[in-house]
């Protein structure tokens, strides 16, 4: 139906209009205004108030114009949620009885449950709550074993994984020597699985990571592995960076779907590195990188790609840019 013929929005509308109607109006008896003046003033009004409506709950437009209507609760209703929390906490028990009840291939390591109350599909937490077992799980990849919780980037189909980061792990061998003795930069490390396998070979490895969560499984996986070589650092890549004195030998880049941000991409550049290891899990991204390292003086050396999720589009590439 036509956005415009929507009950909900005729109903926000009405009430806006009387509302914008009254403040007009109320203008008229001690100033004196034109027709243009009072429409001005009457759009103005109108658009204060609709945003208003929108912030305060009443209705929200969806991405694609779509109207989204929900009821704001009173503090009454909101109450009533409250009180009838024993009835949730009865529900969540079940749930978690009954999958504990299951049989599995494996173990079931722990449940959580995630509270996000605002409108969004992203993943924000407003809490998390364990409700049975632990809150990480553990994994092992290419004999090194990986703490993973809720938050951290890790790949799900670890039998390819292993296919990815051994390819990882013959690109660096190929830069000239390898790693040996060398200085690594592992850029958007996650939960630092390629600083760990590089940091075999490598004299130090710094990884950098935005995720708190992913760096603290980071940190405990090194001293797991009894690797002392590694080092992680929180933070946006493009301000530790900044702060970095060291200077890499190697950069390895493992950036999230939408590439590396356009302002780091330069300072990556600027190291004037001779080999760059590229992991990309969207093409399009990787395209559009690759230009600037290409107008800066890198070719591609060799590269593969990985089917990390077989019958979709989805494809993972690792690319060896070495630079003329």
């Amino acid at each position: 139906a036509p956005l415009s013929s929507h009950p909900a929005l005729v109903a926000g509308t009405g009430r806006v209009i009387d509302c914008a109607a009254g403040v007009v109006f109320s203008f008229l008896p001690w100033a004196k205004m034109s027709t243009m003046q009072i429409l001005i003033l009457s759009v103005v009004v109108i658009t204060i108030l609709f945003i208003n409506l929108v912030y305060s709950g009443d209705f929200v437009i969806g991405k694609k114009g779509d109207l989204i209507e929900y009821e704001q609760k009173s503090s009454k209703q909101h109450d009533l949620d409250d009180a009838a929390g024993e009835d949730h906490t009865g529900l969540l028990n079940g749930y978690v009885s009954g999958l504990a009840a299951l049989e599995f291939e494996g173990r079931l390591c722990g449940i959580v449950q995630i509270v996000n109350d605002c409108i969004s599909d992203a993943i924000i937490a407003d809490d998390v709550k364990l409700l049975y077992g632990r809150d990480y799980i553990s994994e092992t990849l290419l004999d090194l074993r990986f703490k993973i919780g809720p938050f951290s980037f890790f790949q799900t189909n670890t039998y390819s994984a292993e296919v990815l980061y051994s390819m990882v792990r013959d690109y660096v061998a190929g830069c000239n020597g390898g790693a040996k003795g060398r200085k690594v930069f592992d850029l958007y490390s996650g939960t630092g699985t390629i600083a760990q396998i590089a940091a075999s070979d490598a004299g130090k490895v710094y990884g950098v990571e935005i995720i708190p969560e992913a760096v603290e499984a980071a940190k405990a996986s090194v001293r797991e592995n009894g690797i002392d070589n590694c080092e992680f650092i929180c933070g946006d890549v493009l301000k530790v960076l900044d702060e970095l004195t060291d200077m890499p030998d190697i950069i390895i880049l493992d950036p999230p779907r939408d590439g590396i941000h356009p302002k780091a991409l330069p300072k990556i550049i600027s190291y004037g590195v001779e080999n760059i290891i590229y992991i990309s899990c969207k093409p399009t991204s990787l395209e559009r990188d690759l230009e600037s390292f290409i107008d800066a003086g890198y070719r591609i050396e060799r590269y593969g790609c990985v089917d990390q999720f077989p019958w979709t589009k989805e494809v993972e590439t690792v690319m060896h840019l070495r630079r003329a």
